[in-house]
């Protein structure tokens, strides 16, 4: 850190070569006494040893978010020049040529790194997208690395780097000896301890629970006379917390009575990889109608390729990456992260896991005064009672988000024209409709389909989903844990699809389930919202709440 201050030159190019080759098939054999001295070579890794390690800094040459790429390759001098000519693009212009342009923003996804900031406003702990410099994007991933790469904010400079550092010894001229081996697929470990059985003890008609929660909504909103709030965690009936629970086993034998607002192995329906895989019980390999297809790119990456060749003429995908969402009709644009490594743990030794799914390329649209036909997804609040017996319930009130451009299959970069999430960039305008004016509006604009018989096709997916999730024993379900409850909001939209007999209908596409979601908009506009959840989940009166029950 001295040299970067006192210099601030770490030059890459001074001490590495680029040489492009050929790809041979590789020889049936491999020169043993080779191989064993160049493992002598290695990094022993079972003693402890001291060694000085070598840093190098590489620089990014291009940083961005999705939705500004094309105006900044049309408006940043020099910039359109440079990503064609790190991606082999044929472009000699003095102007932006919009073609050129194109095609980086196509091929840009072979060469794209990501980074998130974990301070900082919502906006600012969006995803940054960004591609290293020349030499930097020549670094190729293998299952059997010699170095590694990282990127790197220095805060003094307001500045990213990618930090580049050996993992073992290295000689000019000694090759790696790498296999191309199948990538192992690394999934996110269940942490949770599950319970012993228990048996839920019958309260009192009148017993006033106390409950502890950290959540505000909570604390300013629920006011039912059958609850009140403690300061103590040991003294209380019911555990309505943000975070996750672990420990399971330890709460169902020391306090069994305790209830609180989540299931163990819950996360079953609330990770997308997850989700993916217990929806197909319902609908096979290709997953239930109500869902995207979609694929899990660490264990499904040769199927995913298949799918996608099969129909590339037509299909357009979505990758989805934790909070990072792209549209892309290329291959290459749903791979690159992947391919760069995605599989190493972050700093928080969170798992990477990316998913894919087949874009909705014929949504039911709806029509705004001043902007046209817009894309608009629904979310419902849904609660969970009771694993077994199934007793499900869902909120009356829905909530809706819309586009803010009209609708075409062009421009995938425009995020306002694709995406419904508006709520991250306080300088988009956010247009909100409630639910009970939307209805009317939406039988008007298809008068051949009533909101009553689309809430029904919506309810009948809820049902399957979490039927599905409930069919099999902890953990491969959800288990059946007596003194759990839950509240989760699922996101959806709707497409055309036809009929045996020809006829369109509106098929539901279950987007997400999130836990514990953020109620903001429920308390505000329905200030009974919470005394309705705790009523309906914890002490079993749904009567006279704003819920129905679906199963």
């Amino acid at each position: 850190s001295s040299q970067f201050s006192m210099r601030k030159v770490f030059d890459a190019g001074e001490y590495f070569g680029i040489m492009q080759v050929e790809e041979a098939e590789e020889e049936s054999g491999v020169d043993e006494e080779i191989e064993e001295e160049f493992k002598k070579k290695s990094n022993p890794g079972n003693e402890l040893c001291y060694k000085r390690a070598i840093i190098f800094l590489i620089d990014h040459a291009w940083t961005y978010r999705v939705g500004h790429a094309r105006q900044q390759l049309q408006q940043v001098p020099g910039l359109l020049h440079r990503m064609a000519n790190l991606m082999g693009i044929d472009y000699h212009g003095e102007v932006p040529d919009e073609s050129a342009i194109d095609q980086v923003l196509e091929e840009m996804w072979k060469y794209n790194q990501t980074y998130q900031l974990s301070c900082g406003t919502a906006e600012d702990k969006v995803s940054v997208w960004y591609i290293m410099d020349e030499f930097g994007s020549r670094i190729q991933h293998s299952d059997e690395p010699t170095f590694a790469t990282a990127p790197l904010f220095y805060m003094p400079q307001e500045m990213a780097y990618t930090v580049l550092w050996p993992l073992r010894d290295l000689e000019t001229g000694v090759p790696s000896l790498s296999s191309c081996g199948e990538q192992k697929a690394i999934l996110n470990e269940n942490k949770e301890k599950l319970p012993v059985p228990i048996k839920l003890p019958v309260y009192d008609k009148d017993k006033i629970f106390k409950v502890y929660t950290d959540l505000q909504q909570v604390l300013q909103n629920l006011n039912h006379p059958r609850f009140e709030f403690t300061d103590s965690e040991q003294e209380a009936d019911i555990l309505y917390n943000f975070s996750h629970f672990k420990d399971y086993r330890k709460l169902s034998e020391e306090r069994p009575h305790v209830m609180l607002n989540q299931f163990p192995c819950e996360n079953l329906l609330t990770v997308k990889d997850c989700l993916a895989s217990i929806s197909r019980r319902v609908g096979g390999g290709e997953g239930p109608k109500w869902l995207p297809r979609t694929f899990n790119l660490c264990t499904e990456l040769p199927q995913f390729i298949s799918f996608f060749q099969q129909r590339e003429r037509s299909a357009t995908i979505v990758a989805l990456r934790t909070l990072k969402l792209h549209r892309t009709n290329t291959l290459a644009c749903s791979l690159p992260v992947f391919l760069h490594g995605t599989m190493i743990s972050s700093t928080q030794s969170e798992n990477k896991i990316i998913v894919v799914s087949k874009y909705i390329e014929n949504p039911v649209l709806f029509h705004l005064e001043d902007m046209g036909l817009v894309k608009f997804d629904i979310r419902y609040i849904v609660l969970l009672r009771s694993v077994k017996p199934l007793r499900l319930y869902v909120y009356d009130v829905f909530w809706l988000r819309f586009s803010n451009r009209p609708f075409s299959l062009d421009d995938l970069d425009d995020y306002e024209k694709h995406f419904t999430v508006m709520n991250y960039d306080p300088a988009v305008s956010l247009k909100q409709i409630h639910y009970n004016e939307f209805i009317p509006l939406f039988e008007k604009q298809y008068p051949d389909c009533s909101w009553k018989s689309v809430e029904e096709d919506i309810f009948k997916a809820f049902v399957e989903l979490f039927q599905a999730a409930c069919a099999k024993p902890a953990p491969l379900g959800i288990c059946d844990y007596p003194s759990s409850r839950a509240v989760y909001a699922i996101d959806l939209m709707l497409k055309w699809e036809t009929s045996s007999d020809g006829k369109p209908y509106m098929q539901p596409q279950i987007l997400e389930v999130n836990f514990n979601p953020d109620c903001d908009r429920a308390c505000k506009y329905h200030p009974t919202f919470f005394n309705d959840v705790f009523s309906t989940l914890f002490l079993d009166e749904p009567n006279g709440c704003h819920v129905t029950s679906i199963f």
